[in-house]
């Protein structure tokens, strides 16, 4: 008997950290490193600590009572109790029913302190705490399941799940929102919040510190929310906005349970919807707002500016420097920055030798907020009254006058062109500033004057070798020849780039940069981030995409590939990108006749990648900015070959989807394999951007904030197309081609991939051979309510196409789509 006895404590152990399963009542309190889980094994709630913690000297040791999906790899919590009142010790620590009913959060080791509590009034002091498969840990009745006392998805912290409530009730006052973590270490409250407007109106608001609201949904106009057009009950998901006499908030359900998503305000102040993927065991972001980050209000805090073309985003201006480094390296910018040299006015100092203030320019900068007006009749005059007062810290001078700003600056941003943006002269020590030592400089230079003539001598000589380094370092880049790609060396780019100095712009998967071969040939160079294959699997996988040559795919001249440098090297399309001629204010618009060849010689390169190459190429990522003009307007796909090159990178790629939901698939969240269909999606969205001449998301109050490809197919259905087109035509455009391509968008983006057209039978239909049906309008659209159960692509061929081409055609149908009852025998 002595080793049953023997066992017993370790027995009992194990019993008391499982026992629970999904319920805590009085008798069985949770602790130490108990846990409960759901029914369904989705969720799990115990004691927390945040991984970095460990590392973090400011949270070490620190303990919180948490929920978390039970299935996931990366550790995701969904609901905090105490945030803000960690607990050191989790064994000394019990999360229980109180003698009053109420869940509380007990320190046995500060006498018992209470350090949360549901804090409601029951009827019954019998009650349990359930922890259900949505995620929610429900207060309720002992003995009546139905009487619910308390919801915790109902008192979200940073993340809002499908069936919590995120609004205010009317009659207590309580707010139910959103806020993040400080810091990535730190799940305390941190500045920002996104809730429901305490006025009373029907928008939600996200704001910083409570006071500057800096993004807002609009109000509900009983369908969407009037500025976030693109929120639509899709093909997972069902939206809905309850406004009554107690209570106003919104709810949404997935329709699919199989799929994980969720909502939540992150530390960067942006509201986000992320969703797992299991086939690359990570989340993807969905859908975001504010659409860029600098749009976050004092993201980067005092004396701090936001960049959109940098990494990390937020940096110190000149001058200043972090004031709390290891804040900024969890990012957590609120701490802002210090400067590094006193003003001399600060200083109190009467020296002589104590140099004045002086101002360094920044141009092209959202300047702060807080500027107060100054009289100056020119900008000597308000540099004079800014350094006439000691607390003014910078001024600028414009048409409108002289404001100079007192105290700190908050919400600067760099590279800024918008609204609000302009010259800042900043103020700062004379010591920060060149030329500002002149007296030493005086004295040091009589030293220079003495080795000056060497120094001249030496300059020459090195500027010789070096060009004659030049040459022969120019002399070895290959020339192009033959359609071979050239394994170029890091140097041969950065020379022929000016180390790559001139930007064409960039994104997820990294930046481009202009370059020009010693043959005068123009050349983009694209600078990969986040490929991790190693150097002989990343020159197989690019030989293979060099093989890949069509009238409307960019041209691969070749790559580099040494150590953990990757690039490729493109030919150079002088009209830039589809987005840039569309949207960004072009003087003069494209065309119709211009746009049409684009749709056309696009869907004929995406028809090249999926049905032409030995291997189908999904592109995954087709959108305007993806599409190159050459001189001639004519459009070549690039970015072909990415998703090959970064495997299971690039769902982490795609997740930076302009804010919304842009262009991907339903089933790119479905976790379902992707097809070629994808792709269809994503042109489709995008044709309807090229009728319309503007993001699909943003056309405002111009069609009643509704997003453009529900208003594009009621106007399809009910035959005024013309209303569709970009104004700037003015109507001019063929009225045939003009209905055919919305029928064509309207088809891409069917819900159901199976009802999506081929890219070979998009080329049919806008070449003219193809009659396509008046198609369905998606599920996801709600406008003309259910879709018809029979869907057909195609009707007859126009009679006068020969009987030649019916009989080849149809065969081509036939064989290339999925799902041949949707097609009907001309």
């Amino acid at each position: 008997m002595a080793p049953v006895f023997f066992l017993l404590p370790l027995l009992l152990g194990q019993i008391l950290l499982c026992a629970a399963g999904d319920t805590i009542n009085s008798s069985t309190p949770l602790s130490g490193a108990q846990k409960i889980v759901s029914k369904g094994n989705k969720f799990t709630l115990g004691f927390y600590t945040p991984p970095q913690g460990t590392n973090t000297s400011s949270n070490q040791g620190n303990y919180y009572i948490a929920i978390w999906y039970s299935n996931i790899p990366l550790q995701t919590t969904v609901w905090m109790a105490n945030p803000d009142l960690p607990v050191a010790d989790p064994t000394t620590a019990a999360l229980t029913i109180g003698s009053d009913g109420n869940l509380v959060l007990l320190d046995q080791s500060k006498n018992r302190q209470v350090l949360w509590s549901t804090n409601i009034s029951t009827s019954s002091n019998s009650t349990i705490a359930v922890l259900q498969d949505g995620g929610s840990l429900d207060l309720r009745d002992a003995t009546n399941s139905s009487m619910v006392y308390w919801r915790s998805i109902d008192h979200p912290t940073n993340t809002w799940l499908p069936g919590g409530k995120l609004g205010l009730n009317k009659t207590t006052g309580v707010s139910q929102r959103l806020v993040p973590w400080t810091n990535t270490a730190n799940p305390s409250p941190g500045l920002f919040s996104l809730e429901l407007d305490p006025r009373g109106t029907t928008q939600y608001l996200i704001q910083w510190n409570d006071s500057i609201t800096y993004w807002s949904s609009g109000p509900w106009n009983n369908n969407i929310f009037s500025l976030v057009p693109e929120m639509t009950s899709g093909y997972n998901y069902d939206f809905q906005f309850i406004n009554n006499a107690t209570e106003s908030y919104f709810i949404y359900s997935m329709k699919d349970n199989s799929i994980i998503s969720r909502f939540i305000i992150d530390v960067d102040g942006q509201i986000k919807q992320l969703t797992w993927v299991p086939a690359s065991q990570s989340w993807i972001l969905f859908w975001s707002q504010p659409r860029t980050q600098c749009e976050v209000y004092a993201l980067c805090g005092a004396y701090g500016s936001c960049n959109l073309n940098a990494l990390p985003f937020c940096n110190c201006i000149r001058g200043f420097s972090q004031k709390v480094q290891s804040d900024w390296d969890l990012q957590d910018y609120s701490s802002g920055c210090k400067r590094r040299v006193p003003l001399q006015c600060q200083t109190n100092s009467s020296s002589s030798q104590a140099q004045p203030d002086k101002f360094y320019t920044m141009a092209n900068v959202r300047l702060p907020d807080n500027a107060q007006t100054a009289v100056a009749a020119s900008s000597q005059d308000c540099q004079v009254a800014c350094l006439n007062n000691c607390s003014c810290n910078a001024y600028t001078y414009n048409s409108s006058g002289c404001f100079v700003w007192h105290g700190d600056l908050i919400n600067l941003q760099d590279q800024y062109s918008g609204n609000g943006g302009g010259t800042l002269f900043l103020r700062l020590a004379a010591s920060e500033l060149p030329g500002s030592k002149r007296s030493k400089a005086v004295i040091i230079g009589a030293v220079v004057g003495g080795v000056a003539a060497v120094l001249i001598v030496l300059s020459i000589v090195a500027y010789f070798l070096f060009q004659k380094y030049r040459r022969e370092r120019t002399l070895r880049i290959p020339k192009t020849a033959g359609g071979t790609l050239i394994a170029f060396r890091y140097s041969d780019l950065q020379h022929v780039t000016n180390n790559f100095s001139e930007r064409l712009g960039g994104g997820a998967f990294g930046s481009v940069f202009k370059g020009k071969l010693p043959d005068s040939t123009a050349i983009a160079v694209k600078r990969l981030d986040g490929v991790h294959q190693g150097e002989k699997q990343f020159r197989a996988e690019v030989s293979t995409i060099g093989t890949v040559q069509h009238v409307n795919l960019v041209r691969l001249l070749g790559f580099c590939s040494e150590g953990s440098r990757r690039l490729l090297v493109y030919e150079f399309m002088p009209k830039g990108s589809l987005d840039l001629q569309l949207f960004l204010g072009e003087t003069t618009a494209l065309s119709w006749a211009t746009r049409y060849q684009i749709a056309l010689g696009t869907a004929r390169g995406l028809n090249y990648l999926h049905e032409k190459c030995r291997d189908c190429i999904i592109h995954c990522d087709v959108k305007p900015e993806n599409i190159l003009l050459d001189e001639s307007f004519v459009p070549k796909v690039a970015d072909f070959g990415l998703a090959k090159l970064l495997g299971r990178d690039f769902s982490r790629v795609l997740t930076t989807m302009r804010g919304t939901r842009g262009y991907l698939a339903p089933e790119w969240i479905s976790g379902v394999a992707i097809t070629a269909k994808a792709d269809v999606f994503s042109y489709g969205m995008m044709l309807f951007e090229l009728i319309s001449g503007r993001r699909n998301s943003d056309h405002g109050e111009q069609h009643g904030s509704t997003f453009f490809p529900t208003f594009a197919a009621s106007k399809l259905h009910e035959g005024d197309v013309r209303t569709l087109l970009d104004p700037k035509l003015n109507g001019d455009a063929n009225a045939d081609e003009l209905t055919r391509a919305c029928k064509v968008a309207c088809w891409c983006i069917q819900d159901d991939e199976s009802a999506r057209p081929t890219t070979g039978q998009i080329v049919q239909i806008l070449e003219g051979f193809l009659d396509v049906n008046m198609p369905p309008v998606p599920r996801s659209l709600r406008v003309l309510g259910e879709s018809p159960d029979v869907i057909n692509f195609f009707s007859d061929i126009s009679s006068n196409q020969t009987s030649q081409t019916q009989n080849s055609t149809t065969s081509q149908t036939r064989s290339t789509t999925s799902g041949s009852s949707h097609l009907q025998s001309p």
